[in-house]
């Protein structure tokens, strides 16, 4: 087939083997529009929520049959009209939206979304800041860490945790990762954490208590929720903080204004409506993330690559948990 490229289609929602390559024609952009050759797509979580048809709102699920993929990176190879043709041959990096096609060799995406990257910057990295680095970001904005705190830091070794730790040991605060099996504890003490804990564990907790000694938790960022979130907010001191940034556990953390009351705590959202939400839009985020990459203030971890077919292995793994830091496709 000619001006036909290969893309992962979805015709249905369901489990991982919904996740098909297929060869479909070359797409070609509209006006305000680029293409993009994709050179790395990125693979989140939420993609697998996408993908059963669990969109999470406000959007609804996208409509069927679908190319999933929401962050891009690659170069510039067509241009619509209206579009400055000075883009062509650029290297960029794009969030699509949810199901916005970046899961193909070639990608469409609005001039708005672009960062033009620096030279120094590669594809993967660039792909893991523009969504998990940007995420980093808003988590950090709010959680204001500062060389007096202590911090524990859940889901220590993924995408959005390694740079969490890297971040907050760079203030000199006192840094406990938490994570899941001895392959993530020793990559979370690699990235700088003061000290690091297994949650799979019986009494994780009495571990955290042990290195801490007589400190206090001031500060807990936590992306996991359930039953480690509710164990998370019960470590945290008085007058301390939990920002909460994800449930990948699969429930959201159980808590109470009695809570809040009894153990003298603040609790925030750092995703969800707030970062959706927040003024200066969510690009400035993007840009601050990616600055922080090409000065090597943050390197995001790449614990796992996949070609383009075996986007379904790519969702298996990270919903078995078996993932560390950023997983890609590679076209």
């Amino acid at each position: 087939m000619t001006g036909a490229m290969q893309a992962i289609r979805q015709h249905a929602f369901g489990g991982p083997q919904e996740l098909r390559l297929e060869k479909v024609p070359d797409p070609h952009p509209a006006e305000g529009q680029v293409r993009i050759r994709v050179e790395s797509a990125g693979v989140h979580l939420i993609d697998t929520s996408i993908r059963r048809g669990q969109a999470g709102g406000p959007p609804p699920p996208p409509e069927l049959p679908m190319t999933p993929g929401r962050e891009v990176a690659g170069v510039v190879d067509e241009v619509g009209s209206g579009v400055d043709e000075r883009l062509l041959d650029r290297r960029v990096a794009a969030d699509l939206g949810m199901a916005g096609g970046g899961y193909a060799e070639l990608a469409l995406a609005w001039t708005k979304s672009l960062h033009v990257l620096p030279e120094g910057l590669d594809a993967d990295h660039a792909v893991a800041m523009i969504g998990t680095g940007r995420t980093t970001m808003a988590i950090l904005e709010l959680a204001t860490p500062t060389g007096d705190d202590v911090v524990l830091i859940t889901a220590a070794a993924g995408g959005i945790g390694t740079l969490l730790v890297q971040a907050v040991r760079d203030t000199g605060a006192t840094v406990v990762g938490a994570a899941g099996g001895q392959r993530k504890v020793l990559l979370v003490r690699e990235l700088g954490a003061s000290s690091a804990v297994d949650y799979s564990q019986p009494g994780w907790t009495d571990a955290v208590r042990a290195v801490l000694s007589d400190r206090s938790i001031t500060l807990a960022l936590d992306g996991v929720g359930g039953d480690i979130g509710r164990a998370t907010l019960e470590l945290v001191g008085v007058g301390g903080h939990l920002v909460m940034f994800g449930s990948s556990s699969g429930t959201l953390t159980e808590l109470s204004t009695g809570d809040l009351y009894r153990r003298g705590i603040t609790v925030s959202a750092a995703i969800g409506a707030r970062i959706m939400q927040r003024p200066g839009s969510l690009r400035s985020l993007e840009s601050s993330a990616l600055e922080a990459a090409t000065e090597g203030r943050l390197t995001p971890v790449i614990g796992q690559r996949f070609a383009l077919a075996d986007a379904a292995a790519a969702h298996e793994a990270i919903e078995s948990r078996a993932t560390m830091g950023k997983t890609v496709l590679h076209p």
